[in-house]
C-alpha cells in the first residue's frame, strides 16, 4: 500500500496535519490505535484561553479545522482579559467534548483511516520511506508524520500502581520508541495529568460562584454563520480548596507516584498536580477550582485545578473536603500518565527531522502541552509534508507573523525539558499577533499555497473589502462636536469612544468593526512594535556593553536577570539563544540599549 503522506495517530495534531496534506491535493492514510477516539479532548471540555486562543484562531486563517469544530461544539464562550489591551485578549469555549470528536470525525470521513499500531519506519538513504505495522504489514509513502501524543511507552499511574495506557480506556504504543531511538532520534520521558470527573447533580451549586458565558458571544472560525452559538450555552462554577483539603493531601504524599520516585518525567510547571501545588506553594491557603460541564448529554464535570495521581481513596477525601464536593460521586478519577517524547531541538522550523528527509514531528511528542499547540504544529508538519511531496518550497511560519511561530521557533531553537505551554509573555510583538487579525497575517500566504477552500477564500476577501471600506469611510466622514470639527478616524483615536457610536452608514460586521477600531486606536503602539520588529531583525550581532547592568533593565525576571549574570552574552543574537530567555527579555534589553547606548544604533 503506497501514499503520498502516511499520519501516525488521530488526536490534534494528526487530525489537523491529515486535514492540511489533503487540502494540498496528496493522498493521506491516518494511522490509529482506535479510529473511534479520533478528536477525542482528552483533558479538560475547552478549546482556547490565554495565548491558546490566538493559536486558535490561526490554525483557522489558515483553513484548519479546530476553530471550526469548537464553534460548532460550544455551550460556552468567554473572552478572557476583555477588560485588557487587545494583545492579550482571547477566546476560551467550553465544548461539548462528545459532539467534538463526533464533528472531527465527520471532517475526516472521506479520509483513509486505518486501524493499527506503528511499531517501526523504514528508511533509505536518509530518507523516510514508510512504516510497518504490529500486523507486519507495510505502507509505503513519500512522507511520514509522527503524532502520537502522550502513547509513546505510556504508563498510567494512580496511586501506587500504574499500567500501560496513553489516556483512560485507550492503550499504548510500545514499538515506535524503538525504532526511532534505532535512527538516533533522542527522547526523554515527560508526564501529564488530570483530575477527576464528578457527576454534576452530586454537586451543591448553591455554595460556589457561579460563573456564565458572554451575553454576546464570538466565534473562533472567521467563516462562522451568523446564528453563533448553536447550541443552548450553559454555566460553569468556582471553589476553592482550603486547609483541610491541603492538611489530607500532605499527609498522602508518600501514596503519590510522583514523590516515590515512581514517575521519573517532568510535568508542565504551569499547570501542576494538586499534590504539587500543595508541596511547592504551602503559604497558600487555597487554590482555586473551575467546575466546568463536558457536555450537553453527559453528566461529567472536569475539576479543573484539581489534577492528581493519588490513590482513589484519597482523592475521595480531599474532594469531600471541598465547598460544594461534600457529597460529589467520582464518575471517573485523575491520575497521571508518563510517556516518551523527542528532543524538538532535533526538528528544523518545518518540524521536519534533522537526519531523516521526509519524517514529521507533531504534537504532544515535541514535548508540548495543550490541544491548541498540538493543532497548530499537526498543521504545520502537514502542510510542510505536503508541499515536500509535490516538491514544492517549505513554508516556514516566522516569530513574528504568528503565535504558531513563536511556538515553532521557541521548540526547535531552545527545545524544552518539561512540557512547553504557550503565552502570550513568549511573543515579544503580541499586539501584532492579535486575535482579531490573524486571517489579515496569514490567509494571503494560505490562500496561494492552497490550503483555503473557495467559499473561505471567498469569505477572506470580502473581509479584506470590508476592512478597506471602512477605513475609508472613516477618513471621509466629519464629527461636528462644540467648537471643533474632525474626522471621524481622528475621533476613534480617544480612548472613550466607540466605532459604534458613529452614526456611519451601512455598518459592517462586528469583527471588522473591532480590527479597524483596534488599528485606529492603537497605531502609535503598532507603529513602534513594526519598529522594533524590524530593529530586531537586523541587531542579531549588536555588541552588548560590558557596562549594561541587567538589574536596571526594566521587565527582566530574578530568574532571567540571574541567567544573564552568569553567562553574560557578548551579543543580542547570544542572548536570544540563552535557555530560558524570552523573546520579551530581549525585546526589554534592546529597549534598554536604545535608550541608553545611542551611540551603538
Amino acid at each position: 500500500m503506497s501514499q503520498d503522506i502516511i499520519v501516525i495517530g488521530g488526536g490534534h495534531a494528526g487530525c489537523e496535519a491529515a486535514s492540511a496534506a489533503s487540502r494540498l491535493g496528496c493522498q493521506v492514510t491516518l494511522v490509529t490505535l482506535d479510529p473511534a477516539r479520533i478528536g477525542v479532548l482528552s483533558c479538560n471540555p475547552a478549546v482556547g484561553g490565554l495565548a491558546k486562543g490566538q493559536l486558535v484562531r490561526e490554525i483557522d486563517a489558515l483553513g484548519g479545522l479546530m476553530g471550526k469544530i469548537a464553534d460548532a461544539c460550544a455551550i460556552q464562550v468567554r473572552q478572557l482579559n476583555s477588560s485588557k489591551g487587545p494583545a492579550v485578549r482571547a477566546t476560551r469555549m467550553q465544548c461539548d467534548k462528545y459532539l467534538y470528536a463526533l464533528k472531527m470525525q465527520e471532517a475526516l470521513q472521506d479520509f483513509s483511516i486505518l486501524k493499527g499500531e506503528v511499531v517501526a519506519i523504514h528508511v533509505e538513504r536518509g530518507r523516510i520511506t514508510g512504516v510497518r505495522l504490529a500486523t507486519g504489514q507495510d505502507l509505503f509513502a513519500r512522507a511520514v508524520i509522527v503524532t502520537a501524543g502522550t502513547f509513546l511507552q505510556a504508563l498510567m499511574f494512580t496511586g501506587l500502581a500504574s499500567k500501560p495506557g496513553g489516556r483512560l480506556g485507550d492503550a499504548a504504543s510500545y514499538g515506535l520508541s524503538d525504532a526511532l531511538r534505532a535512527y538516533g532520534i533522542t527522547l526523554r520521558r515527560l508526564k501529564t495529568g488530570t483530575p477527576p470527573r464528578l457527576h454534576k447533580d452530586s454537586i451543591d451549586y448553591s455554595v460556589i460562584e457561579r460563573q456564565s458565558g458572554d451575553s454576546d458571544p464570538r466565534p473562533f472560525s472567521f467563516t462562522a454563520a451568523r446564528d453563533f452559538p448553536h447550541l443552548p450555552q450553559i454555566d460553569c462554577f468556582i471553589t476553592y480548596t482550603n486547609k483541610k483539603t491541603h492538611e489530607i493531601i500532605a499527609q498522602n504524599l508518600d501514596l503519590s507516584p510522583m514523590f516515590q520516585g515512581m514517575i521519573q518525567g517532568k510535568g508542565p510547571r504551569y499547570c501542576p498536580s494538586i499534590e504539587d501545588k500543595v508541596h511547592r506553594f504551602a503559604e497558600k491557603d487555597r487554590h482555586q477550582i473551575f467546575l466546568e460541564p463536558e457536555g450537553l448529554t453527559t453528566d461529567e464535570v472536569y475539576a479543573n485545578g484539581i489534577s492528581t495521581s493519588l490513590p482513589q481513596h484519597v482523592q475521595e477525601a480531599f474532594v469531600h473536603s471541598i465547598k460544594g464536593l461534600e457529597n460529589a460521586q467520582f464518575l471517573k478519577y485523575g491520575y497521571a500518565v508518563e510517556y516518551d517524547a523527542i528532543d524538538p531541538r532535533e526538528l528544523h522550523l518545518t518540524l521536519e527531522s534533522r537526519s531523516i528527509q521526509g519524517l514529521f514531528f507533531a504534537g504532544q511528542v515535541n514535548g508540548t502541552s495543550g490541544y491548541e499547540e498540538a493543532g497548530a504544529q499537526g498543521l504545520v508538519a502537514g502542510m510542510n509534508a505536503g508541499l515536500g511531496v509535490q516538491d514544492k518550497e517549505p513554508w516556514v511560519i516566522r516569530r513574528d507573523e504568528a503565535y504558531i511561530g513563536v511556538l515553532i521557533d521557541d521548540l526547535v531553537t531552545k527545545g524544552c525539558d518539561e512540557p512547553y505551554r504557550m503565552f502570550s509573555s513568549r511573543a515579544e510583538f503580541r499586539l501584532l499577533l492579535r486575535e482579531d487579525n490573524a486571517d489579515m497575517r496569514l490567509s494571503d500566504k494560505a490562500h496561494v499555497l492552497g490550503l483555503l477552500s473557495p467559499s473561505h477564500s471567498d469569505r477572506f476577501q470580502q473581509k479584506k473589502d470590508d476592512l478597506a471600506r471602512l477605513k475609508q469611510l472613516l477618513d471621509g466622514a466629519r464629527i461636528s462636536l462644540p467648537g471643533e470639527s474632525l474626522s471621524a478616524s481622528v475621533y476613534l483615536r480617544r480612548p472613550e469612544v466607540s466605532i459604534r457610536d458613529l452614526s456611519l452608514p451601512d455598518m459592517p460586521t462586528a469583527d471588522v468593526m473591532e480590527a479597524v477600531e483596534i488599528a485606529i486606536k492603537y497605531e502609535g503602539y503598532i507603529r513602534r512594535e513594526l519598529e522594533l520588529m524590524q530593529g530586531m531583525r537586523q541587531q542579531e550581532g549588536l555588541v552588548i556593553p560590558l557596562t549594561l547592568n541587567f538589574e536596571r533593565i526594566a521587565g527582566l525576571s530574578h530568574e532571567i536577570q540571574e541567567r544573564l549574570r552568569v553567562w553574560r552574552p557578548d551579543t543580542l543574537g547570544q542572548l536570544s539563544r540563552l535557555p530560558g530567555v524570552t523573546p520579551a527579555a530581549v525585546a526589554s534589553v534592546l529597549i534598554h540599549m536604545k535608550v541608553h547606548y545611542e551611540n551603538l544604533f
